[in-house]
């Protein structure tokens, strides 16, 4: 039997970390199976409370389950590796790691069939779920690569173009069988320790978005698929730590994002182009707003923000991780907000 590291990112959400802490555990029985939960340097008792509920609660008792602090808030991506770099409690490493955003709840049988996947389809390196909210609807999490006819598309939003371009549009729908897609989103995602090892983990210049576009790239370039498994049932909340649902203005931690993933994929001539293209297709939706009377529907700005951002970022050496500070900062006051 495989042996299965799950890792528990928590930031500021401890009741609901623990809550989904507990569907992990069940879901976790019968495998042979590991918990960590990580407490990215939170700073609001999140870490004490986790710690304590966890070495006193009923249910957390006969389960390897443990509690640690990352130090630091490097983002999503870094929080995890934190995760994954703790191994077994024995110091060994597991088969398989599987990621579960702390407001995710699998069903009893969702690791055990991503396991299986795993275990039955050696050409994939990573295996994600299928999402649904708690009142079941369905949430898109298959996706495509972002290209630069993909930033045209999004941003344009008009139907001849992506009628057009229809191959090139990152949401895949909700696939109804299992099957490879480019790459998933990160709230329940299984990987092969063995793929990590040789593509590395998490790029940390993310702080938050693209980093598991740019993991499952990574794999692909590898000759690693993404597997959507379609019978693993995950319900999902969404944006409880990000509040991304109530963004007025988009964060800067995106906007480095976005930039980064294209620029180290793919070099800074095709990100320029990225966003040119978005540029263009943005305008054409502007237009149809004012000769429709469409709704908006970007953020206050957005086209502004991303040209003043990309302008300064063609100029810039490739970036490392200069905003991480400010974005931290950002973050924080965001999910102050979503609470």
């Amino acid at each position: 039997m495989a042996r299965l590291l799950v890792v528990s990112l928590n930031y500021r959400t401890a009741d609901m970390t623990l809550r989904s802490v507990r569907a992990a555990l069940r879901a976790m029985d019968g495998l042979d199976a590991e918990l960590v939960i990580v407490d990215n340097d939170s700073q609001d008792g999140s870490y004490e409370m986790l710690r304590d509920t966890v070495a006193r609660a009923d249910w957390a008792q006969g389960h390897a389950v443990r509690v640690i602090a990352s130090g630091h808030n490097g983002g999503f991506g870094a929080g995890n590796n934190v995760g994954i770099r703790a191994g077994m409690s024995d110091g060994s490493r597991p088969d398989y790691v599987y990621l579960l955003n702390s407001d995710a709840f699998p069903a009893p049988d969702a690791l055990r069939r991503l396991c299986r996947h795993l275990d039955t389809h050696p050409e994939a390196g990573f295996a994600g779920s299928y999402i649904h909210g708690e009142d079941g609807a369905p949430h898109v999490t298959a996706f495509r690569f972002p290209t630069i006819w993909s930033e045209l598309e999004g941003a344009a939003r008009v139907g001849p173009i992506s009628r057009l371009l229809r191959h090139r549009i990152v949401p895949m729908g909700i696939p109804e069988h299992s099957q490879p897609v480019d790459w998933l989103a990160g709230a329940s995602i299984m990987m092969r320790q063995s793929v990590l090892d040789e593509i590395g983990l998490f790029d940390e210049t993310f702080f938050l978005y693209f980093e598991e576009t740019e993991l499952c790239l990574r794999a692909a370039r590898a000759g690693y698929q993404t597997h959507y498994v379609r019978d693993s049932h995950v319900a999902h909340i969404g944006s409880v730590s990000t509040g991304m649902k109530r963004w007025t203005r988009v964060p800067q931690f995106w906007l480095d994002s976005r930039w980064y993933y294209f620029h180290k994929s793919h070099g800074r001539a095709y990100a320029a182009l990225a966003t040119g293209l978005h540029v263009m297709g943005g305008l054409l939706w502007r237009l149809r707003r004012v000769l429709q009377g469409k709704d908006r529907a970007d953020p206050p700005g957005f086209l502004r923000d991303l040209v003043k951002h990309d302008l300064r970022a063609v100029l810039r050496p490739m970036p490392g991780k200069p905003q991480a500070v400010r974005t931290r900062t950002v973050c924080t006051a965001v999910e102050a907000r979503a609470e």
